[in-house]
């Protein structure tokens, strides 16, 4: 009895899955359309996986391939532009509003089509009638225009318009945006490179503290304590030196991908000159904040969305008032037995008024109008972001001006410290100590020093990002104070 229960669940297993009741039965080419059970993976087919290959990485113009090994601010700007996918699709999004617009104007202009009709016609034979047989061709052309409706043609037209200016300034924004990315990720790759340089004298400078400690330790000039703590700092100056030597890879694969080329790619990029700016910026705060409030394009974008919001309004509201069209046909009717064929033609003028468009008409209406408040509320929350956007950057690059000026004077204090120290340790007043600990604040000094004058660079292209006024080779017109040593990069 049981072994009969079980052949007959089986086969009705079977004619389950056989009818397409089965949730295994449906394939997706050649394999299960779900995983057998909640706690096994779903095996993906062999062949059309969901995710694509991988897109060949946007190679080098042949501009910039003869100085791949020293490029500019500008050529890194520039290779970014080409390549990166974030400005490709904002691009292709313009160009779709572009086209939409363009259909939407295309309303203002009357429709026409091209109609034909072919007829056979045969009758029957009847009482005292013979049989006829009859080719009827009737050729027509139909034209028609919407005269008036209230606003919602020259609404929807509107609304797209501004959606077309919402996307290019998009775009707009979409570039700034990567030459800001763009341009930190290259102080940043640059300022690693001077620190890994500085740290390298550094670690000089303790390998030959240690040969020095070891030798006088030999002659019975120093204790084996001295030699310990030289080897301690070697150990730290080595361990930073590696740890630097790292994160320069990682800056560089990372600048790489920005660029939109490959992380393996050799390449390397020029200098900054040694001067560094520091003197503060000669504009004003809120010259700069009025410029950001006019030229900042996610702001502009904000503003064209919310009057596309309230053009919407527009055509929504007149989709319950009345229309007025007008519409008219020509054409020809020939019949075989009259060759020459007769005109027809008429001529209309609807008006179409809805009466009861019923309650959605009404809500439709209420819910475009939130829709518009909303989008205004967010543009005027970006202006109030913007202005302190400009403001916390201007001051954030006063801050690193001032920075710059402070570290150099750390590093000059640090190098005459250092000096005098290893002069007293040579001649055996000072201890080893004291020279230690002069190198490790000269070594920090060092590293401020490059950090503030990189991070003036990276606060000042924030500024001018924020501003609105970031060009697309990586300059900005900041001016800065006379006396400046160089102009900002």
């Amino acid at each position: 009895m049981t072994s009969g229960r079980a052949r007959l669940g089986a086969a009705s297993a079977l004619l389950l899955a056989l009818a397409g009741c089965s949730p295994y039965a449906t394939g997706v080419q050649g394999t299960h359309a779900t995983s057998p059970s909640a706690g096994m993976p779903w095996t993906p087919p062999a062949r059309g996986a969901s995710i694509p290959p991988r897109a060949k990485a946007g190679a080098i113009p042949p501009d910039l391939a003869e100085r791949v090994a020293r490029l500019s601010l500008g050529d890194v700007v520039d290779l970014a532009l080409r390549n990166n996918a974030s400005t490709a699709a904002a691009w292709a999004s313009a160009r779709a509003a572009a086209a939409s617009y363009a259909s939407e104007r295309r309303s203002y202009l009357p429709s026409a089509s091209l109609e034909g009709t072919a007829t056979r016609l045969k009758t029957a034979a009847t009482q005292g009638r013979s049989a006829v047989t009859q080719t009827t061709y009737s050729p027509s052309a139909t034209l028609s225009y919407l005269l008036f409706d209230f606003g919602g043609r020259s609404g929807s037209v509107n609304a797209a318009r501004q959606t077309l200016l919402t996307a290019d300034w998009t775009h707009n924004a979409t570039i700034q945006d990567v030459v800001l990315a763009v341009q930190k990720g290259y102080f940043q790759y640059l300022g690693t490179k001077e620190l890994l340089r500085a740290q390298g004298v550094t670690l000089e400078e303790a390998k030959t503290n240690l040969g020095a400690a070891t030798e006088r330790h030999r002659l019975g000039l120093a204790t084996i304590g001295d030699v310990l703590q030289a080897r301690t700092a070697y150990s730290q100056a080595l361990l930073s030196f590696q740890t630097t030597e790292g994160s320069l890879m990682t800056t560089r694969g990372a600048l790489a991908a920005s660029m939109g080329l490959p992380a393996n790619l050799p390449y390397d990029v020029e200098a900054l000159p040694d001067s560094t700016p520091a003197a503060a910026i000669a504009d004003s705060v809120e010259s700069l904040i009025d410029r950001g409030l006019t030229a900042r394009p996610d702001l502009a974008a904000a503003w064209a969305l919310a009057r596309a919001g309230r053009a919407r309004v527009a055509a929504t509201r007149a989709d319950g008032l009345p229309s007025i069209n007008l519409s008219g046909s020509a054409g020809k009717s020939y019949v075989d037995s009259r060759p020459k064929g007769s005109d027809v033609y008429n001529g209309t003028v609807s008006v179409s008024v809805p009466l009861f468009p019923g309650l959605t008409h009404h809500e439709d209406v209420k819910a475009a109008e939130a829709e518009a408040e909303a989008l205004e509320a967010k543009a005027r929350g970006l202006s109030d972001q913007v202005v302190f956007e400009v403001f916390s950057s201007y001051y954030a690059v006063r801050t690193a001006a001032q920075r710059v000026r402070t570290t150099q004077d750390l590093l000059a204090s640090a190098q005459q410290s250092e000096q005098v120290a290893l002069a007293r340790y040579k001649a055996g007043a000072g201890s080893a100590l004291d020279l230690l600990s002069a190198q490790s604040a000269l070594a920090d000094a060092r590293a401020q020093s490059i950090d503030g004058r990189f991070g003036w660079y990276s606060s000042l292209a924030q500024l001018a990002h924020d501003a609105g006024i970031l060009g697309i080779d990586g300059h900005s017109p900041i001016r800065l104070g006379a006396d400046t040593t160089e102009t900002s990069p």
